[in-house]
């Protein structure tokens, strides 16, 4: 590998916004992580929000201290978040998540894979509006899987439709040119503060 191909690599975290169980965030999970650390400048780090302790009640302004992910979150270059769809809305945990931090999102953009009847496109709609405000970028492109659990293969695997993949690596793709582009503001204003 050159220095240049070391250098044009991106840490994307991949934030599971589900925490039920049982859930279909997992298959879907490790459909990505499959596909995104076969793609040659991805850094993956998969954050699963039902492994990491947010309580709601020690909740600041701003964001709070001593979260267990806010280093990784901080690390990363850009996000992908899986989210499911909730009563037309993302879940509490995801937002919790969100709230819970406040710099590591600044200047970085934000990708979505979105599951549900509808293909989680409400909860991604809803999330275009939140993520602004912390100063992150939502790409254009998401991924939605409509019914995704009819997808699940006898060994518990989701089978992608081609058409999903495709879409998943043109989101990727977008999210990179974000990264890239954004870059030079996270060294200018690495806090994000007003």
């Amino acid at each position: 590998m050159t220095a240049d191909n070391v250098s044009s690599r991106l840490r994307i975290a991949v934030v599971i916004g589900s925490v039920r169980k049982p859930r279909l965030a997992d298959p879907l999970a490790a459909w990505l992580e499959r596909e995104l650390s076969a793609v040659d400048w991805i850094d993956l780090d998969m954050i699963d929000l039902a492994s990491v302790s947010l309580p709601m009640h020690e909740m600041r302004p701003g964001g709070a201290a001593a979260s267990p992910i806010a280093g990784r979150l901080a690390d990363a270059d850009g996000f992908v978040f899986l989210t499911p769809e909730y009563n037309h809305s993302f879940p509490a945990a995801l937002k919790n998540a969100i709230d819970w931090h406040f710099t590591e999102w600044a200047y970085k953009p934000v990708a979505f894979v979105g599951y549900g009847g509808s293909g989680g496109i409400r909860a991604i709609e809803q999330l275009r509006t939140v993520l602004p405000e912390l100063r992150a970028t939502t790409v254009r492109e998401s991924v939605l899987l409509p019914m995704a659990w009819e997808h699940i293969d006898a060994d518990g695997h989701f089978v992608a439709s081609p058409g999903a993949t495709k879409a998943l690596h043109s989101t990727v793709e977008e999210l990179r040119t974000w990264a890239r582009a954004l870059r030079p503001l996270r060294s200018a204003d690495p806090v994000g503060l007003p």
